[in-house]
């Protein structure tokens, strides 16, 4: 049985999301929660607030026990390019690509 929450259109580079993403896949829920805390950078609240959905959905829709979850997967993808432009020298202006991400998080009870 697993519980699974989404944040989609997430105004953060994907790259720079998983950076922190990486941190917490196949920890359990408590340790990921207190990792998510410390670590300074700005998708870490956004990260903490789905696995705070993934854990209600897991505790609400499917009566699994919040103490013995554990983050089986996570991983985000690449959402729709905002394409701005700066102007620059000589009258040319060169695009500004504004990156969006899709953060899935998937959490499964701990088998022992």
């Amino acid at each position: 049985m697993q519980a699974k929450a989404q944040a989609k259109y997430i105004r953060i580079a994907p790259r720079k999301v998983k950076l922190v993403i990486d941190l917490i896949r196949g920890k359990e829920v408590g340790e990921a929660i207190s990792i998510l805390r410390h670590t300074p950078k700005a998708s870490s609240p956004v990260i903490e607030k789905v696995l705070n959905s993934a854990i209600a959905n897991a505790e609400h829709n499917y009566e699994m026990d919040p103490n013995s979850l554990v983050v089986s997967e996570a991983y985000v993808n690449a959402g729709p390019i905002m394409k701005r432009f700066r102007p620059r020298a000589m009258g040319r202006a060169s695009r500004i690509n504004k990156r969006t991400s899709h953060i899935t998080l998937v959490v499964t009870e701990n088998k022992s």
